[in-house]
């Protein structure tokens, strides 16, 4: 280890204490909002996609309080709503244009809670305010539900709660990292660096829209001082199986397809009287669901793993319980791997026997991209069609590499290697299975409107190209959206040591 990678290894153990008190709280604010009546400040929504305000503010002052930025300057809201803020030394002497740049991304918004399921199904753990009676808790069935716990004498290290894993450990994790490495500055922790550190919104609902919002609206016609060189997704990188704190390199792309079948309505004692997107759409789906499992239409890629589809919602219109319905809309949540293309995946719903059927008959099948359409908590309508594209950043590209190396030095000497879940002593280069932020930075090569130099090392595939990215954040990555959801402290305080080391790192790389 050198000075500076024990440095930051001994600073991200004195300030585990302050992440865990900062990381609770971030998961206990909804509480304040969820069971109070709208005219009283109350949201039923607070913590969701598009509901993250006071989580991010809460974030933001803490920030300056703790001194993870030089000034209140530094950290703010973009017009999209993300928390953005930045680290630098101003006084390294290497002009800001020749700096290698390096974002923190991690989203704040969470899934939906399911508070009464926590307290039914776990007795003891609520989902807002985390470990409350452990001699209530049912620890079989906990243990059935999540991929991975350590042993019962370690859960003192666990901190349980929606959104622990799934990523708001990330973020906070970015916010001791700046701390750190402002601390540590004089030692060399941002020297040749800039650090932007984002706490991304609306994530959950509708993946890389943060990004997205900087590549269209920040990016162009910016800087180098604004391009990032690498891009770290603080999004959980643990495997049940492989063990926590992966270094995760890419992932499949997805999108939504929606099916909305009309047919026509009438009295269900006298079915031939109309036409059932109901009993038609079911139709789609079976066949949908048959050719996945023979690997119809699906790709298979050696590293970021086979392309998948699955029916993922519904709505019904219809009278009542007693007609035939008038339209069933439903949507295909379809995963994409390397080769798959969007225009073929849409295609492959339009080739289904069960939609020529329904049409043969007279219903209409629609098939599209559905657009998101929904304003985030500062207004913002990106209006995105909901195509999130995959992503790979090669092994042998130097943020990968230095990434390795990093972990190696800085988190390797701090853990005991453990089967199943635990920590691991060497670094361990994989892939995500679900998805990230990571799909909102992609652009067209064609796009010159962000000027990206050659020493900017972006990686091109295809008809895109994309700054070099990769993950790493705790949490088990089979944990996340489940009840009972949790992190392991151990994971959190070693992410922040790596987050304040790696920038540099990078850096002197050249």
């Amino acid at each position: 280890m050198s000075s500076l990678d024990a440095r930051t290894a001994e600073l991200s153990a004195r300030y585990l204490p302050l992440a865990a008190e900062i990381l609770r709280e971030c998961i206990r604010i909804p509480a304040d909002y969820v069971d109070r009546a709208v005219d009283d400040g109350g949201d039923p929504e607070c913590g969701l996609s598009n509901h993250e305000g006071p989580r991010l503010e809460y974030l933001r002052d803490k920030i300056v309080e703790i001194g993870a930025v030089r000034s209140a300057s530094d950290v703010d809201f973009d017009a999209y709503g993300n928390l953005v803020w930045s680290v630098e030394d101003p006084g390294d002497g290497i002009p800001r244009a020749e700096k290698k740049v390096v974002y923190f991304d991690g989203h704040s918004d969470t899934v939906r809670a399911l508070r009464g399921a926590w307290a039914e199904k776990l007795g003891g753990i609520d989902a807002y305010d985390g470990l409350v009676d452990p001699s209530a808790i049912d620890r079989d069935y906990l243990r059935s539900e999540l991929g991975h716990l350590p042993p019962d004498d370690e859960w003192d290290q666990l901190i349980f709660g929606r959104g622990s894993a799934d990523q708001l450990g990330g973020v906070v994790a970015e916010v001791l990292a700046t701390k750190i490495a402002l601390e540590l500055a004089d030692e060399g922790a941002l020297r040749g660096v800039i650090v932007r550190a984002y706490a991304s919104a609306c994530e959950e609902d509708n993946d890389g829209g943060g990004p997205m919002y900087l590549m269209r609206e920040v990016l162009p016609g910016a800087g180098p001082e604004m391009i990032p060189d690498v891009v770290v997704l603080t999004e959980g990188t643990g495997d049940a199986h492989k063990g926590a704190l992966g270094i995760y390199r890419g992932q499949r792309g997805r999108m939504q397809i929606e099916v909305t079948v009309t047919g026509r309505s009438c009295h269900g004692s006298m079915p031939w009287e109309g036409l059932n997107p109901l009993e038609h759409g079911g139709a789609i789906l079976a066949e949908a669901a048959r050719r996945y499992r023979e690997g119809d239409g699906f790709l298979d890629d050696p590293f970021l793993g086979a392309g998948s589809r699955t029916a993922s919602w519904s709505t019904l219109a219809t009278p009542s319980d007693c007609a035939v319905p008038d339209r069933f809309t439903f949507r295909f949540d379809r995963r994409l791997t390397v080769g798959e293309e969007p225009d073929q995946a849409l295609a492959d719903i339009e080739s289904l026997d069960a939609v020529r059927v329904a049409r043969e008959e007279g219903l209409t099948v629609d098939i599209a991209v559905p657009t998101y359409d929904q304003a985030t908590w500062k207004g913002y309508e990106l209006g995105n069609p909901q195509v999130y594209l995959g992503w790979a950043t090669p092994e042998e590209h130097p943020s990968i590499t230095v990434a390795a190396s990093v972990y190696n030095d800085v988190i390797g000497p701090n853990v005991t290697s453990a089967p199943g879940g635990g920590l691991r002593t060497e670094a361990r280069v994989d892939r995500w299975i679900f998805s990230t932020d990571g799909v909102g930075f992609p652009v067209p090569v064609d796009d010159t409107s962000i000027e990206v130099s050659a020493a900017k090392a972006w990686v091109a595939a295809g008809r895109h190209h994309h700054p070099a990215m990769f993950g790493i954040g705790p949490g088990i990555e089979h944990n996340t959206h489940k009840i009972g959801e949790c992190v392991d402290q151990r994971e959190l305080r070693l992410v922040i040591a790596f987050l304040a080391r790696y920038p540099s790192a990078y850096a002197e790389h050249g």
